[in-house]
């Protein structure tokens, strides 16, 4: 018994190990894209509210179509009224009133309507809008997927920049650490003077201090890339591409000929979609100056008794049956409904303008994007020219200072001047990606566009 408790025992407690085990992901670029995109929350909600436009359109549809509704009710007279007659009518005395009673204490009630729009103008403007707010559903979804995609690329790229600066960092600290040691060593035997180790110790904490700013910049990295994903801020990521690999593969310079069709823009087709939407408006507006039909047929049976036989076989019931046309005609509004359509033609203009808005603000976003972009690769060449020659300086200002040619103030200039020229070429690989992600924004490319017959309901 006492065997059979102990592995009990040990089994849940594996199992409970096991189950807190952090999920683990492994990801190159494209694969993290594509993981988000499906699972990233803002996504999750942009298909949802596609699904919604779906439904709302069916909604509309279906105010169109046949509606039947259907109706019991049951009374209980308690005290049934009494209406009060001519007593003459009974053979009383004239002038008199007999009080008398009508109808049976207990009723039932059984009705069932159907109801048919024959024609409204309403409708029609609304089937109309229904189809254009599901465009516009899908055009939102695609920009949200867009976002998404830039913001996986930069979180991308942010760790691993945050991981390339912690290595060399601790590269820079350990170097530095060798040469503290042996210029102490030279001092203590009296060949060099004591500046030299505090400046030394200097560079030295201020390499410490950015070491651990590196360090907790990367975990902060990990967890906004892991927010992205739409996956546990804690889960374990191994990121496959590296960033001088990234930064090779976005260097691209026919992208600048890259030419746009303002229509595949999806601010464009965002603002296109308003345009059409209030077009609508002015249509609703003008067809609600139109009469509107609509039928009706109604069938109900009723039963009367002065007790609760409704359920008896032989309870009678009698039929009774409507057919029906209902036909409204507006004739005047006091000019509310001219004032109505104007109003929704203003509003119309207003969304002309801000599509030629948005128009030219595309263009002038591929004109910076593109120029943002050339800097980016201009810039990532020349931190590449700059950090070979930091790294010859530092050495030969090494030599020297070793040698005993220069100064330890010359060596401390050198050794920031390389620091710094390793963080910005680091920090330009990461500026060339996001500059490419912009520009393939702007062009849409490539196109993330989720019809809607694709979202699941």
């Amino acid at each position: 018994m006492y065997k059979s408790l102990l592995s009990i025992s040990l089994f849940l407690v594996a199992l409970t190990g096991y189950s807190q085990q952090k999920q683990t992901y492994s990801f190159n670029l494209e694969e993290a894209i594509a993981f988000a995109i499906d699972s990233n929350y803002t996504a999750i909600n942009a298909r949802r509210d596609m699904a919604i436009a779906l439904k709302q359109k069916w909604e509309t549809t279906a105010s169109g179509l046949p509606q039947v509704s259907g109706s019991v009710s049951y009374n209980n007279n308690i005290k049934q009224p009494v209406t009060l007659i001519p007593a003459e009518f009974s053979g009383g005395e004239p002038g008199t009133f007999s009080p008398i009673t009508f109808g049976t204490k207990q009723s039932a009630n059984a009705v069932a309507t159907l109801n048919q729009l024959i024609f409204d103008g309403s409708y029609l403007v609304g089937l109309q809008a229904a189809s254009a707010f599901l465009r516009f559903s899908e055009n939102a979804t695609e920009k949200t997927n867009l976002e998404v995609r830039k913001g996986v690329i930069n979180a991308y790229g942010s760790v691993l920049l945050a991981d390339e600066l912690v290595a060399i960092f601790e590269s820079n600290k350990k170097n530095l650490e060798k040469n503290l040691f042996e210029t102490r060593q030279i001092f203590e035997n009296g060949l060099t003077e004591e500046e030299s180790v505090e400046q030394l110790e200097i560079t030295l904490l201020d390499i410490e201090t950015q070491l651990s700013n590196a360090k907790r910049s990367a975990g902060i990295a990990r967890q906004m890339f892991n927010i992205g994903l739409g996956i546990s801020i804690d889960a374990n990521v191994t990121y496959t591409d590296t960033l001088d690999g990234l930064a090779f593969q976005n260097t691209s310079l026919q992208l600048l000929d890259q030419s746009l069709n303002v229509k595949d823009n999806v601010d464009y087709k965002i603002a296109q979609n308003l345009t059409e939407q209030r077009e609508l408006e002015v249509k609703l507006e003008q067809s609600k100056a139109l009469p509107s039909l609509s039928a009706f047929l109604n069938y109900g049976t009723t039963a009367n008794s002065n007790s609760f036989t409704f359920l008896n076989g032989d309870q009678r019931w009698y039929q009774s049956s409507v057919l029906g046309i209902n036909l409204s005609v507006p004739i005047f509004s006091s000019g509310m409904r001219n004032a109505r359509t104007q109003k929704a033609a203003i509003a119309l203009d207003q969304a002309k303008t801000d599509l030629e808005e948005t128009t030219q603000q595309i263009n002038l976003q591929l004109d910076t994007a593109r120029s943002n972009y050339q800097f980016a690769i201009e810039k990532f060449e020349n931190s590449k020219q700059n950090i070979a020659l930091s790294e010859r300086i530092e050495r030969k200002n090494q030599i020297k200072f070793t040698e005993g040619l220069s100064t330890s103030f010359e060596l401390r200039q050198a050794q920031t001047q390389l620091y710094t020229a390793q963080q910005q070429y680091f920090q330009s690989m990461l500026d060339l990606i996001n500059a490419k992600a912009e520009i393939e924004t702007v062009l849409n490319i490539p196109q993330l566009r989720i019809e809607s017959d694709t979202v699941k309901n």
